[in-house]
């Protein structure tokens, strides 16, 4: 009898430990182009043991084999984390030499446990749910948006911070993993989304309320329009505006944005550019009726905001940020409690718009409450 799929899974995320201290002590793999090659080696093991691992079954969801491999590198990642907090050592240390010099680096560190953590318990919880023909889209959004935000971080932040000009070629390995979230997203968002049953007359009624008669949308839209500020403000402090209240903020409240490795500079513009539009977007639909697409993309932004914003928030205080540019101990309550909050707005509108969808969904065609009652 074969064990569950995510079982599996589970047992091959386990050799990655493994994988990891073998070549940490064996010399000769511990150089640029073989540490890349080594690692297109394990992946393509992974692969071929999970089609191994499949292979009685008559259909397999392609995203499987994506969220598989992800497994796998999260259980690296959790590693990662762990070995830079000094709760176990040598596994990384040839990899930190050789191949991604920046996954020392604070915000890489609550990268790993992000991933390690919350990706990896996510993707055992998709696994199941896939293998037991339940639902997982709204799942596989919320990893997807988290994915997306912390490559387009990660990425540029690695150019284009002090860590750009020792560039080794074991960092390319994130290309395949920086395409593969948009591909999952792609796939996801193509696919029906699974509408409650609400009687007409109910969605007719949540319609016809003004923004006043629903407090908690009031409330959400107070508080979006509040992030959308927050977002302009750092965004136009990371641009270097000579206004005074930008050269107080990141010199007294969060000098954690002028930090050199440029991953909170990079996640700054990516909110100014990215996040600020969606919040638009978001304001709009809490005010009109029958914005259906509030329902996937709010979960999409609250996983890419919440991976963004623990990474920020840890990074900051981490010791391995360089004390000048950690938040300072008297402004620590402000600069957290805002940060926290940006976090929190997205996931709180994802859950309004789940748990009392009747106002997203499509409007009612004229006369069909009528129809409905003369049938009932």
């Amino acid at each position: 009898m074969r064990p569950p799929v995510e079982v599996s899974v589970f047992l091959l995320s386990l050799l990655a430990p493994v994988v990891l201290y073998t070549i940490n002590n064996i010399s000769a793999l511990q150089e640029t182009l073989p540490i890349l090659g080594m690692g297109l080696v394990v992946l393509g093991s992974v692969l071929l043991l999970l089609l191994l691992a499949v292979g009685h079954q008559t259909k397999v969801d392609p995203l499987f084999y994506a969220f598989a491999e992800f497994s796998f590198t999260c259980v690296v990642g959790l590693t990662n984390a762990l070995e830079q907090d000094r709760f176990i050592s040598g596994f990384m240390g040839f990899y930190l030499k050789m191949g991604e010099p920046h996954l020392s680096t604070a915000y890489a560190v609550m990268m790993s446990y992000w991933e390690g953590i919350f990706h990896y318990l996510l993707f055992l919880i998709i696994i199941r749910r896939m293998f037991n023909g339940k639902s997982y889209r709204s799942l596989g959004l919320l990893w997807a948006g988290s994915s997306i935000a912390h490559q387009i971080v990660l990425i540029p932040g690695v150019v284009i911070g002090k860590y750009g000009s020792n560039i080794k070629p074991a960092f390319w390995r994130n290309i395949p993993f920086f395409v593969a979230p948009f591909w999952a997203a792609s796939v996801l968002f193509s696919r029906p989304r699974e509408m409650p049953i609400i009687p007409a007359d109910k969605i007719l009624a949540e319609q016809r309320k003004s923004l006043l008669r629903r407090p908690v949308d009031l409330l959400l839209s107070l508080l979006s329009l509040g992030a959308m500020a927050f977002t302009v403000f750092r965004g136009f402090v990371v641009l270097d505006c000579p206004l005074d209240a930008c050269f107080t903020y990141i010199y007294q409240y969060e000098p954690y944005l002028k930090d050199p490795v440029g991953f909170p500079r990079v996640m700054m513009l990516a909110y100014l550019f990215y996040a600020l539009p969606l919040l638009i977007a978001f304001f709009y639909g809490l005010r009109t009726p029958g914005c259906s697409w509030m329902l996937d993309w709010t979960i999409f932004f609250a996983g890419a905001i919440a991976q963004t914003q623990w990474c920020h928030i840890g990074a900051s205080l981490h010791s391995r940020t360089p004390f000048t540019y950690r938040v300072p101990a008297d402004k620590w309550w402000p600069v957290i409690t805002l940060n926290v909050l940006l976090a929190a707005v997205p996931i709180l509108l994802a859950v309004r718009c789940h748990t009392i969808p009747a106002f997203f969904m499509k409007p009612v065609p004229k006369g069909q409450t009528d129809k409905e009652k003369k049938k009932n």
